[in-house]
């Protein structure tokens, strides 16, 4: 028989089922949007007091603005949503150290291509994806427990958009920089234009062939070159390619279609023809719609990777 305690007495208190800590960092849902929104404020400024100062010292500012924020932003987004469990070192060593190995690589080896050529763009769509390829297995070599399709995504993007951030930093120079002088509207319409890009090329791409990389990898962690992985990262590099030429492909088409033709003789190595005025109106058409495909074609491809990984629908 159980007593009452009189009034004022003090209670035990038991304490409850203890929690174990989070095995990853908790990131506040919608940081990306806020990560995008910060960063092109800030390119902004940096575009606006550049513009007032007239000089070069805010320039590495607003290169560096507007070459990281997106491909931040979306790497925010595929750890929140679909890589928690992978953790917050293996994504920013995926993202800077294969991110610069890659460039590093690719600038090293497209050095000795001719500029620019059909050659050119081939060879440098299939040597950037093999460099990028290769800086992932470097980067996983000692995490024999990474593997399948998920994490081949989330890897593969997260590397690529390093890459293309990095990339996107040099374009913006070399877009600047003139014997002239600094040309602030061609560095920012590179940008601009890099920036809505920038989704649809490396990042999109290598997550295509990381998927594949991991999904046929062994369970002691080495890694297999087999049929699919070498022609997915053909598949890719022809994607590359043909991103990377699609104003030539569009002007060898306005040649075509157009009565009034374009001076075939300009098309030699490293020349190409300016359209009519007449013709502008269908260049942009067909470039435009070619980015548009090439982009279609590789959303497609990763989505497909996507649906057939059951661990990727149970993610957030």
């Amino acid at each position: 028989m159980t007593q009452n305690q009189p009034p004022g007495t003090p209670r035990a208190r038991v304490p409850g089922p203890q929690q174990p800590p989070p095995s990853h960092p908790r990131i506040p849902v919608g940081l990306w949007k806020r990560c995008l929104g910060i960063g092109l404020a800030l390119w902004a400024l940096a575009a606006i007091v550049t513009y007032a100062a007239t000089s070069a010292a805010p320039l590495p500012a607003l290169i560096l603005l507007g070459s990281f924020p997106v491909p931040v932003a979306f790497v925010l987004r595929a750890y929140e949503r679909h890589g928690r469990d992978l953790g917050v070192n293996l994504i920013l060593g995926c993202f800077l150290t294969g991110g610069t190995l890659g460039a590093l690589g690719a600038s090293v080896t497209e050095y000795q291509l001719p500029r620019p050529s059909l050659w050119m763009y081939a060879g440098a769509g299939l040597i950037e994806e093999a460099v990028k390829l290769g800086a992932l297995v470097y980067v996983l070599r000692r995490q024999p427990w990474i593997r399948g399709p998920r994490a081949g995504l989330v890897l593969g993007a997260t590397l690529g958009f390093g890459f293309a951030a990095l990339e996107g930093a040099g374009h913006a120079f070399d877009a600047a920089v003139s014997l002239q002088g600094v040309d602030l509207r061609t560095l920012l319409g590179a940008e601009v234009l890099r920036g809505v890009l920038t989704p649809f090329g490396h990042g999109l791409w290598t997550a295509v062939t990381g998927a594949v990389l991991l999904a046929y990898r062994r369970p002691d962690g080495r890694f297999r070159l087999t049929a699919p992985v070498l022609g997915t990262c053909l598949g890719v590099s022809l994607l590359h390619a043909l991103r990377d030429s699609t104003d030539g492909i569009a002007l060898w088409l306005v040649a075509r279609l157009s009565r009034a033709g374009l001076d075939r003789t300009l098309f030699g190595p490293g020349r190409l023809p300016r359209p009519t005025g007449a013709q502008d109106h269908l260049f942009t058409l067909l470039s435009v719609g070619g980015l548009f495909l090439v982009a279609l074609a590789g959303v497609a491809w990763a989505r497909s990777l996507a649906r057939r990984d059951a661990t990727w629908r149970n993610t957030p």
